[in-house]
This record gives C-alpha cells, structure tokens and sequence, in this order.
C-alpha cells in the first residue's frame, strides 16, 4: 500500500471511528504496561496518527486514561448485565467469574485506576464515581426483579449501603490478589460471592 493509499484508509474513519480506535489501543497498552510506562507516541504510532490528532482527541496524558477507563466501564457493565428472570444467586458465580477474568487480564489497568482514585485525580475520580454507582445501581436492579431479595430493598434502607461496601470489599480483594496473595481465581469468586450474599441476605 502506497503512502497515499494509507492516508485514504485513515481518512475513512469517522470521528466516533477513531475515538474508539484510539481507546482500543489505550486499553491494551494499559492492560499489558503501568500507566507511567505507556506513551502517547507509542499510541499514535500504533493507531497510524500523528501525536496532535491524538491530542486533538484527548488534551493530556491523563484525559486519555480517564477516556479509556470510562470504555472499559461501560464494557464491564455489559459483561456483567444482569439476565431477566434468572435468580441472582445464579448468576452471581458467572458475573463474578466475568469480571475477575477482566482483572486478571487487565492487572496494570485496573491497578492504575485504583491508584489514580487514591491520588485525589479528578479527571479519573469523576469516571471512578460514575462507574461505581453504575455498578452498585445494576446490582440493585437485579436484586429488585429478584423475588428473594426485592421485597427486602423497601424493607431495608441499609442495602444500598451494603452493596456500596461491597462493592468497595471487591475492590480490595482483587488487588490483594494481584499483589500476589495466594488464592485462586475460584477461591476470590466464592469469598466475592459469599460475602455479597451475607450482606444482602433477607
């Protein structure tokens, strides 16, 4: 392909075409290196941009993580949807094996996220603070259309809390487990999981 070709196959892409390009890249960057070792040149170079088009996109360094952390958010969040109509105790151990298969794989990521909320970064807090509402607000959605623990949320004003906590708890496993702390994959599913239904439990 000549260089003209190239510029022409770029140059089809939309604009929301690109953006997601751009975020994809990002996301596996992310996943496979820390946040300080991952480059905006190294992006552009892998996208086929130059380095001001991807500025052009996303003004900083930062903007950039926060962009894509909010993609794979909202990716987690589809992973993780609850099925209508299936009890939640069912498909707990599935949604739960889906999201730390989504840690593992995304170690430095998920990491950086973490870390960058502890930082006080409010690029990152604010897409931090909106993905665990939206987590917290699906899990109580499933649990509302659940016969089991429905009739319990207007009965329990707490269980919003709890599932915060919980939420919170989660966190704080996976990270102990990506430090290294031996425990397999289904012995943090099955901790996860006992632990939500202790909270949550009528």
């Amino acid at each position: 392909m000549s260089a003209n070709q190239g510029e022409r196959t770029r140059r089809r892409l939309s604009t929301e075409e690109r953006r997601e390009q751009l975020l994809a890249v990002g996301a596996r960057l992310f996943s496979e290196s820390p946040y300080d070792e991952v480059w905006i040149e190294q992006v552009a170079e892998i996208a086929g941009v130059s380095r001001g088009l991807l500025y052009h996109y996303f003004p900083t360094k930062r903007d950039f993580f926060a962009a894509v952390v909010e993609r794979e958010s909202e990716r987690m969040l589809r992973m993780t949807a609850a099925v209508p109509g299936v009890p939640v105790r069912e498909q707990l151990t599935a949604s739960l094996d889906t999201y730390l298969e989504y840690v593992e794989a995304h170690a430095h990521g998920f990491r950086a996220f973490h870390r960058a909320d502890a930082a006080g970064d409010q690029a990152v807090r604010r897409v931090y603070q909106r993905a665990l509402a939206a987590q917290e607000q699906q899990i109580l959605a499933a649990l509302a259309a659940d016969p089991e623990f429905g009739a319990a949320l207007d009965a329990r004003p707490d269980l919003r809390l709890a599932v915060r906590g919980w939420l919170a708890f989660t966190t704080a496993v996976c990270l102990e487990w990506l430090r290294g702390f031996d425990l397999t994959r289904e012995q943090v599913r099955e901790l996860c999981a006992r632990a939500l239904l202790g909270v949550i439990s009528p």
